[in-house]
């Protein structure tokens, strides 16, 4: 029985850190711009000239 309770204790410990590491993600702005990565493929890379080349 002491296993049991010790299981749960460490999965809500464990649930308790993705939690907070969410909420700091969020607050962080890791989640605001959700339009550019899906069409970041479509767009051509710039190349940059070499000067030496011409």
């Amino acid at each position: 029985m002491s296993v049991i309770i010790f299981l749960v204790v460490l999965v809500l410990i464990i649930a308790g850190g993705f939690l907070i590491s969410f909420f700091w993600a969020t607050k962080d702005g890791q989640f605001d711009d959700t339009y550019t990565p899906s069409v970041r493929i479509l767009f051509d890379d710039e190349k940059e000239e070499n000067p030496s080349s011409k």
